[in-house]
């Protein structure tokens, strides 16, 4: 019997194997970072127009474990899931419908945030770039959903960056801070194997 199976297997504390393929791992881990965007998003709290919630967290921290293109997969599973009409958007909305709203700009953003995320952290994710990536994220979903805003309301700037990016810096510097840890924490696990 080869040895070169046992050699790619993947383990994670305590030594227990759990996913022997490289290309299946990256699936579960493409799944498991839209599931958990569609998570947080359920932790909504209505603020503006547009809630405050978790998915940001996700959305990000996906580009910097997962790199660019894989980041940028799982965020657009998790919009083609709910444009699909499953209730994974904040407070339960779905369909096309729901990314023609408020908050639509923003989730179209996602894919783009994950894989700029991913590129500026770079595939050493040293710990600046790293925060640089997780910022370069949030600013790409900044830019969607205030360009949507500026589509719907049809006011101006200062207006929108008012009622879309402002009362969220503070929240979102906390879930930079928050992903930052976090992807330090998987740095060298098997989920830092793609």
């Amino acid at each position: 019997m080869s040895m070169a199976p046992l050699a790619r297997r993947a383990e994670v504390w305590g030594g227990r194997e759990i996913i022997v393929d490289r290309r299946a791992r990256a699936a579960v881990a493409v799944v498991a970072f839209a599931a958990a965007t569609a998570f947080g998003a359920q932790v909504a709290v209505p603020l503006t127009q547009v809630p405050v919630t978790l998915q940001l967290l996700f959305v990000v921290l996906s580009g910097v474990v997962l790199g660019p293109r894989l980041g940028a997969a799982s965020m657009a599973l998790y919009l083609a899931v709910g444009a699909a009409g499953a209730p994974i958007f904040s407070m339960g909305g779905s369909g096309l419908p729901w990314l023609m709203g408020p908050t639509g700009g923003y989730l179209i953003a996602m894919p783009a945030a994950a894989f700029a995320a991913g590129l500026v952290a770079g595939a050493r994710r040293e710990p600046l770039r790293v925060l640089l990536g997780l910022t370069a994220g949030v600013a790409t979903v900044y830019v969607g959903g205030v360009a949507q805003l500026l589509l719907l309301t049809g006011q101006d700037v200062r207006a929108v960056i008012a009622l879309g990016v402002t009362p969220f810096l503070f929240g979102d510097a906390l879930k930079v801070g928050v992903a930052w840890v976090l992807s330090r924490l998987i740095r060298g696990t098997s989920l830092d194997r793609f």
